[in-house]
């Protein structure tokens, strides 16, 4: 089957519809996978199908889904079974496909944590077992409920088909335990259990499972516990939910006690303090993959000390302080029949390779993406070439490189510097450093057909102004009878038709007097935008979503932030400096919305558009807390927590955080080492306080 293209060269228009596919597929193979134990997909195809939908989510923050797969894990419980709400919710894990992911997840940790490279950071690694993963509860030691995931808050009442199993022992030895515990693990069957099994059903003309994974699952979620009692499960323990007491310090003392308690856990499990360590453990578990006896499809590093996993705590579906290393996904070898160029909607040009179809992990594949010009330049691929792929992290796959190049190749590729789609010219931005960006990007804005109609959907979409009745079919509609080419044109619809000769919207097909009707006055019912979402429905580069929210919350009120912004694009570096001080603003942003002041025609058309609406004011932040709408500094060294936790805390307190004082700065909060920001704090008479009297003052 033909592949979708690379994120970057989506329209929004196809990231929706991708969205719109991958939520359904998703919720197709999760269904087959939990609740059916017969998944459809491998696991690779799986995980692509995620990580894609992740990728269209970030490159596309405004279409995000309410049913978002991102925000779920597993699926609903069966009716078949009662339900059990989890006292912790039972959240998945995020992955890592290579060896530099490993790298970067240590290094996250150190700077959230704000570890000195000296210091040392241990982290377990243990074998990701593939099975399924089931909750055990135990009151006084005595074993009294097992639930399944479900979707991570509710799931399965499997308590009688638990009892059936052997690894699970119903009263638990010792007496160091909490008295209440909930253990988790996972339930499998063991390879040479898997090959009986089906032989048996096989042999009674019955259906016979995939894999050992399926065959647990089925199993174990039988309504029938005779049948779950003749099935030879097995229980790996390796982590716990809800627990009345604190039991243990560290993952590996805690991994010991369920140990001594009489549970089986996995004796590959092991701390490590350097990612060296991690990593050759990872190589060693993969060489004995095939011997283990069980299925494992990668290696779970968790951070060793337990108080730093409170402190990372979790991230939309996954814990910050654990990830999955995953076993790399299969490769295969085809023709590069072509290189393509497709032009995204922000005017990125995205070279495709369009492959012979070759099957890779059970899926036919025609193409890959070859990301910019420098990674084709350093492949050094050419049309005609034989060339290896990957499919890993993406549905989308990608070109290792040429294998055994013929000595007549064809001439190398030259990437197009002007845009395929209107003539205007292509290249490649550099920033403020002097780098030059690795993609490049049409320079026709408004006037590309690639780009006009995206700009205009984003214009309209939900998380900017939210016009009723007026989506993506409609945008392209009136584009292409010209009566919209920029978002000013889309309140002044009525006249621009009249303009243009055409009938009155009432008598295009698909209206009538009254969808005609309700169309106008959704348009007029957003001629008073939220800040937020005016700066957001722009569409300007680096400036989504988030960041619009940074700026509506600091400035409050369009005129003043538009009148820094146009100071800042005409070279006044107080104003760039006020941009610059506001905590999650970067460079990147601030430059972005310089070009966009500065460019002759994006300032036509703001005046024009601002001549039909009126932009409603931010309103400051709620909150009981005393430093609710304070612009807070922090300054010098913080002993009590990070600099990340205090700013993160103080924002959802409700307060500003700056990273310059100024006249408009309420509080400094100055630790030791303190320098020219307490000084001028001091000089501007702003008030200063220690990281304790902040504390106090916060109510942290």
């Amino acid at each position: 089957m033909n592949q979708p293209v690379p994120v970057e060269a989506l329209s929004e228009k196809e990231a929706r519809q991708e969205l719109a596919r991958l939520a359904m597929e998703i919720r197709l193979a999760d269904a087959a996978y939990y609740k059916q134990d017969d998944p459809h997909l491998t696991d690779a195809e799986y995980d692509a199908m995620r990580a894609r939908n992740s990728a269209i989510e970030a490159a596309f923050p405004h279409l995000k889904r309410k049913d978002s797969p991102s925000d779920r894990v597993g699926v609903e419980v069966s009716e078949a079974f009662s339900k059990v709400a989890h006292g912790v919710p039972m959240l998945s894990l995020d992955n890592a496909f290579s060896d530099e992911d490993v790298v970067e997840f240590a290094a996250r940790i150190r700077r959230y944590l704000g570890l000195d490279d000296g210091e040392r950071l241990t982290i377990t690694a243990e074998p990701k077992i593939d099975g399924l993963s089931l909750s055990l509860t135990y009151r006084d030691g005595e074993f009294v409920r097992a639930a399944t995931r479900g979707d991570g808050q509710v799931g399965e009442d499997v308590t009688a088909n638990a009892r059936t199993i052997g690894d699970i022992p119903r009263t638990l030895a010792g007496k160091d335990w909490p008295a209440t515990i909930e253990i988790r693990g996972e339930v499998y069957m063991t390879g040479e259990a898997f090959n009986a099994l089906n032989a048996s059903q096989e042999e009674a003309g019955k259906k016979v499972f995939a894999n050992p994974r399926n065959a647990a699952a089925g199993s174990l979620r039988q309504l029938d516990v005779s049948i779950t009692r003749s099935r030879p499960l097995r229980f790996f323990a390796y982590a716990w939910g809800e627990i009345s007491e604190p039991f243990a310090d560290t993952q590996t003392e805690a991994v010991e006690k369920l140990g001594r308690w009489g549970f089986v856990t996995n004796d590959l499990f092991k701390p490590h303090d350097s990612v060296d360590e991690l990593l050759e453990a990872y190589r060693d578990m993969a060489e004995r993959r095939a011997l283990l006896g069980y299925d494992i499809d990668g290696v779970v590093y968790k951070v060793d000390r337990l108080d730093w996993q409170e402190r990372l705590g979790f991230v939309s579906r996954f814990p910050r302080w654990a990830i999955a290393h995953k076993f790399p996904a299969e490769r295969a070898v085809t023709k590069l029949e072509a290189i393509e160029i497709q032009v995204g909607r922000t005017g990125t040009l995205t070279p495709v390779a369009r492959l012979k179809p070759v099957t890779v992990g059970g899926v036919v594949v025609s193409n890959a993406t070859l990301h910019n010009e420098d990674e084709i330049a350093r492949l050094d691929v050419r049309p005609g070439d034989m060339v290896e792929i990957q499919r890993a992290g993406d549905v989308i796959p990608q070109v290792l490189g040429v294998v055994d190049p013929d000595e007549k190749r064809a001439p190398p590729f030259e990437m197009p510097h002007v845009c395929p789609e209107c003539g205007s010219a292509a290249v490649r931005e550099v920033d403020d450093k002097g780098e030059e960006d690795v993609r490049r990007r049409c320079t026709g804005g408004l006037t590309c057909p690639a780009q006009a109609v995206e700009r205009l959907k984003h214009f309209v979409s939900r998380k900017a102004l939210d016009i009723d009745g007026l989506g993506a079919k409609q945008v392209e509609l009136f584009h292409s009878q010209g009566v919209v080419r920029g978002p000013q044109d889309i309140f002044r619809l009525a006249d621009r038709i009249s303009d243009a000769g055409l009938p009155p919207l009432a008598e295009w097909e698909g209206f009538g007097e009254t969808s005609a009707n309700n169309l106008f006055a959704a348009i007029d019912a957003r001629r008073n935008p939220p800040f937020q979402r005016f700066l957001n429905g722009l569409g300007i580069r680096h400036v989504g979503e988030t960041t619009s929210g940074l700026f509506a919350r600091s400035y409050l009120k369009w005129d003043v932030f538009w009148e820094t912004v146009q100071k800042a694009s005409e070279g006044d570096e107080a104003a760039e400096a006020d941009l610059m001080s506001i905590d999650g603003v970067g460079q990147t942003a601030v430059n972005s919305l310089k070009d966009f002041a500065g460019e002759p025609h994006n300032q036509e058309m703001l005046a024009a558009l601002l001549d039909e609406v009126e932009v409603q004011d931010a309103e400051a932040a709620a909150s009981d807390s005393p430093v609710a709408g304070k612009t807070i500094v922090f300054t010098g060294t913080l002993e009590k927590m990070t600099r990340d936790e205090a700013k993160s805390r103080a924002t959802a307190l409700g307060a500003k955080v700056s990273g310059s004082v100024s006249k408009k700065t309420d509080i400094v909060v100055a630790g030791p080492g303190a320098g020219s920001k307490l000084k001028k704090a001091e000089e501007l008479g702003i008030q200063v306080m220690s990281e304790d009297d902040w504390l106090e003052l916060a109510g942290l």
